[in-house]
């Protein structure tokens, strides 16, 4: 039984870690880009994209792309009357263009507000 149980707390502890170095990869940020302030919003509310739903999107240079990497509904609720789906936001974003989608490796909302 003493076998067992040592067995069992070594498999999680085992997953524990595995689940803590997947982590720490995916909010790793990329210095070898720059960051750029962009317009961001609910691209086919906001920016009048083809799709269906509410989908993050940015605009660059004046094009918008959907983003890659984060989710709309990770930024506060997009229907609010201040959401995504209600006003274009000022983001501070690392990332690039890929196959017509902006694939983003860091993203943070500029607070307008002050």
């Amino acid at each position: 039984m003493k076998i067992i149980s040592f067995l069992l707390m070594g498999f999680c502890f085992s997953l524990n870690t595995q689940a803590q170095t997947e982590t720490a990869k995916s909010t790793s940020v990329d210095s070898s880009k720059i960051i750029q302030v962009v317009e961001a919003s609910c691209g086919q509310c906001q920016f009048k994209m083809a799709g269906k739903g509410c989908t993050l999107a940015v605009r660059v240079n004046g094009k918008a792309y959907f983003v890659d990497g984060t989710d709309i509904n990770k930024h506060g609720d997009a229907h609010a009357s201040d959401g995504f789906c209600e006003a274009i936001k000022k983001a501070e974003v690392k990332g690039e263009i890929v196959k017509d989608r902006f694939v983003v490796s860091y993203f943070k909302l500029i607070n307008t507000k002050e």
